[in-house]
C-alpha cells in the first residue's frame, strides 16, 4: 500500500511539474509581450533615433528573437511583420559611416530576416558594406587619441564587440567565405588585446579609463560595456558553426567573461553601472543587467556555463528586469547613451534596453523548457 501512495505521488509531481514549467514559461512570455508592445506604440521613448541606428539594431535583434519565438508558439506574425515594414521602407540599407561599428549592426537582424524569407535584397545591402570594409581594412591603428574620430574606424572600443563582429559571423556562416571569418578573429582579437584587462577579468570601454579609478579606488568597468562583450559573444557563438576551430577563443572568453561578471551580481539580482563600484551607483540598471541574463542564459541553454551554478544569478536577474517593468509594459532603469558608468533612475527607458529584456526573455523561455 505504502509502495502505492509512493508511486501515486510521483507520477501526480511528474503531471504536476511541466504544468508549473508552462505557467512559469506563460508568465515570461506575458511580460515580454507588454514590454514589445509598450515599445512599438512609443517608438520614440527615451530619446529619438534613426531606424538604421546602433540603438535600433540591438531592439531589433531582440525583436527578431521575440518574433520567432511567437510565430512558432503562437502563430502570430506581426512582430515579423513589424520588422519588416522597417526593413522595407529603408530598403534593408545599413548606416552611412563605412567602417564605423555602430553603422553595420543594423546588419544582423537584416541577416536574421533573409534567413527567414530569403529575399536577397534583405543582405545585399550588409554584404556589400562587410565586403567594402574586408577588401580595404581601415590603416589606423587601436592607440591613437580617442578623441581624433578615425580611431572609431576600428573596433577600439568595448561596445563595438557586440555592433559589427557578429555580422562577420553570420556572413561567414551564410556563405562560408574565409574571408568574413579571417577579418573578424584578426580584428577582434586586436580589440581583446588592447582592451581586456587580463587581472580583473573585463573589459575598459576605450583607452581613455585604462588609467581611471572609481571612488572606492577600483578600476572602472562599466556595466552595459560588458554586457555588451557578453551578448556580442552570444551571438558569435550562436552563428558559427560548431566544427569551426577559432570558435574555441570566442568560447573560451565567454566562459571566462561570463564567470567573472556573474560574481559581480548586486544582491538586488541588477549589474550595475559600475561593476567594481556598485555603491557609487546603487539604482539599478536594466540594460547592463539584460545584455548579462541573456548572455548567461545563452551559455546555460547551450551548454556553455554550469547549470548548478548559472541558474540561480540568471533567475535573480530575471526577477529584477521584472521589477522594472510598469503596468503599462515600459522597461525603466536603462542608463542612457553613454560610455561609463552613470546615475539612473527609474523613468529612464531606451530601445537597447528592450532588446536586451527580449533577447534575455527568449533566453529564459528556453531555459524554463530545460
Amino acid at each position: 500500500m505504502m509502495k502505492r501512495i509512493v508511486l501515486y505521488s510521483f507520477l501526480w509531481l511528474a503531471a504536476f511539474l511541466p504544468a508549473v514549467a508552462q505557467t512559469a514559461k506563460a508568465d515570461v512570455k506575458a511580460l515580454m509581450k507588454r514590454v514589445a508592445d509598450w515599445q512599438m506604440a512609443h517608438p520614440n521613448a527615451g530619446a529619438e533615433h534613426d531606424d538604421l541606428d546602433w540603438t535600433h539594431a540591438a531592439l531589433y535583434m531582440g525583436m527578431v528573437d521575440w518574433a520567432e519565438l511567437t510565430e512558432r508558439e503562437d502563430g502570430d506574425s506581426s512582430y515579423y511583420e513589424w520588422l519588416l515594414r522597417i526593413g522595407r521602407r529603408n530598403h534593408f540599407q545599413v548606416g552611412k559611416w563605412m567602417y564605423h561599428a555602430d553603422f553595420i549592426a543594423v546588419g544582423q537582424p537584416f541577416i536574421d530576416l533573409y534567413l527567414k524569407y530569403g529575399d536577397k535584397k534583405m543582405v545585399a545591402p550588409v554584404m556589400a558594406r562587410a565586403n567594402w570594409v574586408v577588401e580595404n581594412p581601415a590603416g589606423t591603428t587601436l592607440e591613437l587619441d580617442y578623441a581624433r574620430p578615425e580611431t572609431l574606424d576600428r573596433w577600439s572600443w568595448c561596445d563595438a564587440l557586440f555592433m559589427a563582429p557578429p555580422v562577420y559571423a553570420k556572413l561567414y556562416a551564410l556563405t562560408g567565405n574565409k574571408k568574413y571569418l579571417d577579418f573578424l578573429n584578426r580584428e577582434y582579437k586586436a580589440t581583446y588585446d588592447y582592451l581586456y584587462d587580463r587581472e580583473e577579468h573585463l573589459f575598459y570601454r576605450d583607452c581613455r579609463y585604462f588609467d581611471k579609478r572609481e571612488a572606492n579606488g577600483e578600476k572602472v568597468f562599466w556595466g552595459r560595456g560588458n554586457g555588451w562583450v557578453l551578448g556580442g559573444l552570444a551571438e558569435i557563438l550562436r552563428a558559427l558553426p560548431a566544427d569551426e576551430p577559432s570558435r574555441d577563443f570566442y568560447r573560451r572568453l565567454f566562459v571566462a567573461l561570463a564567470t567573472r561578471v556573474a560574481a559581480l551580481q548586486s544582491p538586488d539580482g541588477y549589474w550595475h553601472a559600475s561593476l567594481l563600484d556598485p555603491a557609487s551607483y546603487p539604482s539599478p540598471e536594466t540594460s547592463a543587467t539584460g545584455f548579462i541574463v541573456y548572455a548567461l542564459a545563452y551559455g546555460v541553454n547551450h551548454g556553455l556555463l554550469d547549470k548548478a551554478a548559472f541558474r540561480p544569478v540568471i533567475e535573480k536577474g530575471w526577477k529584477a528586469l521584472a521589477m522594472a517593468v510598469e503596468e503599462d509594459g515600459k522597461l525603466g532603469y536603462v542608463q542612457p547613451i553613454g560610455a561609463d558608468p552613470r546615475k539612473v533612475t527609474r523613468e529612464m527607458t531606451e530601445v537597447y534596453g528592450v532588446g536586451a529584456f527580449l533577447m534575455a526573455g527568449c533566453e529564459i523561455c528556453e531555459m524554463i523548457e530545460k
